[in-house]
This record gives C-alpha cells, sequence and structure tokens, in this order.
C-alpha cells in the first residue's frame, strides 16, 4: 500500500471515528435533557422517548427498555429503506442512547431546575435536546424512533427534519392526557418542550448549511479567483459585465458557498483588492456537487 492511499485512509478512519464521537456527544446532551428537566417534571417529549416516558409515568416501567423494544421493529425498516449505512449509525445510536437513558436516571446528578417551575424546565430542556439531535443530525446520526421516519420522509422530499418530527411527536405528546396524572397544563408543556427542540434542531442543522451567493467587482479578478479556487475550495464563475456610468468592459466573479466560509472569502477579496466592490446575499436553496442533495419525485 502506498503512503498516499494510507494517508486517505487514515482520513477516512479519523473522519468516521469523529463523527461517531460527535454523535455520542449529541445524545448524551439528549438524555440529560431528559435527565435533568423533562422526567423529573413528568413533562413528555416526542419521539420513541416520549412514548417510553409516557409509560414510564403510568407503569413505571424504564424508559431505556420501552425505547429499545420499539426501535427493534423500526430499525428492520430502516435497513431496507434507508440502507445499511445509515441503519448501523442508528442502531449504534440506538445502543448508545439506551444506555444513557438506563444509566442516567440512576446517577446521582440530581435535577436542574426546581420542582415547582416546570416551564423553565421545558424550555431548558428543549434547548438542549434540539441541539444534542442537531449534532447528532450533522453527523448522520440517528437516535432511532421517529427520527427513522424523518430520515426516510427526507430523502425523497424537501421537508425539513423538524417539520417530519412535528406530526409525530404532537400525536404522542396529545396522549399523555389521558395519564392518571395527566392534564392539560401537562400536555402544554410538552408541546412547549417539542416545539423548542423543533425550532433549536433547525437552527443548529440548517445554520450550518445556509448557503450564500456572492458577486465580485474587481480588477484584480483572476488573483480572486484563483484564490477563491484554491484556498476555500469553491467554484467560481466569471462573467462579462459592462459599467453602464463608464462605458467600460469588467469581469464579475460569481460564487456559492456556505455562510460559514463567507468570512474568508472576505479576507481573500481585501487582501488582494481593497478596492474591490463586493455583495453578498442569502441562497434559499443551493444544489449540486459540494451543496445539498436535490430531492424530487
Amino acid at each position: 500500500m502506498n503512503a498516499k492511499v494510507e494517508k486517505h485512509l487514515k482520513k477516512l478512519n479519523w473522519h468516521a471515528t469523529r463523527e461517531y464521537l460527535l454523535i455520542s456527544l449529541g445524545l448524551l446532551m439528549y438524555s440529560l435533557a431528559w435527565k435533568g428537566f423533562l422526567l423529573p417534571h413528568q413533562i413528555t417529549g416526542g419521539g420513541a422517548t416520549g412514548i417510553g416516558a409516557i409509560v414510564q409515568y403510568a407503569t413505571g416501567f424504564p424508559i431505556s427498555a420501552t425505547y429499545f423494544i420499539i426501535n427493534v421493529g423500526l430499525l428492520m425498516v430502516s435497513v431496507r429503506t434507508l440502507g445499511w449505512e445509515f441503519s448501523l449509525r442508528t442502531i449504534f445510536g440506538v445502543v448508545v442512547l439506551t444506555c444513557f437513558l438506563a444509566i442516567l436516571p440512576q446517577a446521582p446528578i440530581g435535577t436542574f431546575v426546581s420542582e415547582n417551575e416546570p416551564f423553565m424546565a421545558c424550555v431548558l430542556g428543549g434547548l438542549l435536546a434540539g441541539t444534542g439531535m442537531g449534532i447528532m443530525f450533522l453527523n448522520n446520526g440517528s437516535s432511532g424512533g421517529t427520527d427513522i421516519i424523518a430520515k426516510m420522509v427526507n430523502k425523497y422530499r424537501n421537508i425539513t427534519l423538524g417539520r417530519v418530527l412535528i406530526y409525530c411527536d404532537v400525536l404522542i405528546i396529545g396522549s399523555s392526557f389521558f395519564l392518571p396524572n395527566g392534564n392539560i397544563e401537562k400536555v402544554v408543556y410538552g408541546l412547549t418542550a417539542m416545539a423548542i427542540t423543533t425550532v433549536t434542531l433547525d437552527a443548529v442543522v440548517n445554520g450550518v448549511r445556509q448557503s450564500v451567493q456572492f458577486f465580485i467587482f474587481s480588477h484584480k479578478y483572476e488573483e480572486i479567483a484563483d484564490a477563491i479556487n484554491t484556498k476555500v475550495n469553491r467554484g467560481v464563475t466569471v462573467i462579462d459585465g459592462l459599467g453602464w456610468y463608464t462605458k467600460e468592459p469588467i469581469k464579475i466573479i460569481t460564487v456559492l458557498a456556505r455562510k460559514n466560509e463567507s468570512a474568508k472569502i472576505f479576507k481573500l477579496v481585501k487582501t488582494i483588492d481593497p478596492n474591490a466592490f463586493v455583495s453578498q446575499s442569502s441562497a434559499i436553496g443551493v444544489y449540486g456537487q459540494g451543496f445539498d442533495v436535490m430531492k424530487v419525485k
């Protein structure tokens, strides 16, 4: 095996290891949201964990066991629909989250919000759960449950993960009204936690994926285009323009990039041509190589 191939394999192994570590971090945050905020106040969330919480509130049967049982069936479906790569990550996520849900409720870390502040618990719990799920989804992971359903729908439709989860979660949370100690207040707290989780999830996932478009007007367009190509690794298109006031021809650089790459592009332009004219605008959607995949019927 030559050095180049060996280096490439090491890079792939590190990338995979990093993803699994971040998936575990996201699942830990999600588990802490349940342990520290939702379970102590008997607030019902969505997904398989929400079903597990309802069962635990009603019968005392552990949330981790219910969560694991539900996912066994869903995993069989995901293998055929989403393929082995996603399913293996889902199995990993299910096993890790089951362990966290089984261990953390027994850990002497207490609750993070006092018993008479359920609204604060659902707000902070939703923020922590949504952030954890966002980190997990960004690294191609899944905690199983309704995440599997969301991934299957998102694979074929341009619908955000958070929106798909809403439809499943509202039904689960609404069913908590029929618990022995259930009431409309508990349902409202659950819906509030779900809404915060959904908004946070979309903010984390779509915030990283948000794209921008640049129009750069400069006489040093060749240097700027080369720099963006080599240092930002983004494609550049140079089009012909005409300054109507001066009636002089000018080259216009157009670039599509991720929002988090904007600062680097501005820095390159300013270094090469401080007098360049730059226009930046948000792109609602960018599809193709290096961006998102087009999903149609």
